[in-house]
């Protein structure tokens, strides 16, 4: 379960104040999905840091199974982040000189899992992508949905319970967004992953169990 509480966001500039997100309140419980939509400038991806652990809140909670994890020491929010929340965003990330298997392979390498062991987990959720047969491709001998499959990918590798998308469609095409909805559905619903859209794909936002719009930094609910 996450819930947010009172959840406020500021940002210094220039000396001024601009309030990001201001008095947000939502939940949303172990393996549902939430997207998070509005236009840009509205405070989605401050919002979706903010879930993520990459940023803090000026004020309000954020309680991950009712613990407020920002009262923790930055070492074991970190321990914590890696081991709970997968990221995919808009642009992929993936390091072109590796291919997609090592791509892929890389954050549990670096969580020191085995090579062997990691291999095989990589291969495993290559082909529950539907690219078992492009691993050994580079970056650059992939399409943009190909890339972003990698992408995903390797934010499943080290079995995060919570997996935050922001835009995950944003730069594919129609066809290609659609397989990609697929693939998020699906894991949603099979592997029970608490899933969080950041999206303005009106079709994807329709598939989640919750919807929740951003607008001037507030949550609104429909005209």
């Amino acid at each position: 379960m996450i819930r947010v509480e009172n959840l406020n966001k500021t940002f210094l500039k220039d000396g001024l104040k601009i309030e990001v997100l201001k008095g947000l309140n939502f939940h949303i419980a172990t393996g549902e999905s939430l997207a998070v939509v509005g236009v840009s400038g509205s405070g989605k991806s401050t919002l979706i840091h903010i879930l993520g652990t990459l940023d803090h809140p000026t004020s309000g909670t954020v309680l991950f199974d009712g613990v407020d994890v920002f009262t923790w020491p930055e070492q074991r929010l970190s321990a914590f982040r890696n081991q709970k929340i997968g990221f995919v965003f808009q642009f992929h990330n993936l390091l072109p000189e590796f291919n997609a298997l090592e791509n892929t392979m890389m954050p549990a390498l670096i969580r020191r899992v085995s090579k062997p062991e990691a291999r095989r987990k990589a291969e495993a959720i290559l082909n529950e992508v539907g690219l078992g047969d492009r691993m050994t491709h580079k970056p650059g001998e992939l399409s943009g949905g190909e890339q972003q499959r990698v992408a995903i990918a390797r934010a499943l590798i080290l079995e995060p319970e919570i997996l935050l998308a922001d835009e995950p469609t944003g730069n594919l095409d129609t066809e290609t967004g659609i397989k990609i909805e697929e693939i998020l559905i699906t894991l949603n619903k099979t592997k029970r992953i608490t899933l969080i859209v950041v999206t303005h794909n009106e079709s994807l936002a329709c598939r989640m169990s919750q919807q929740i719009g951003l607008r001037d930094g507030r949550i609104y609910y429909g005209e």
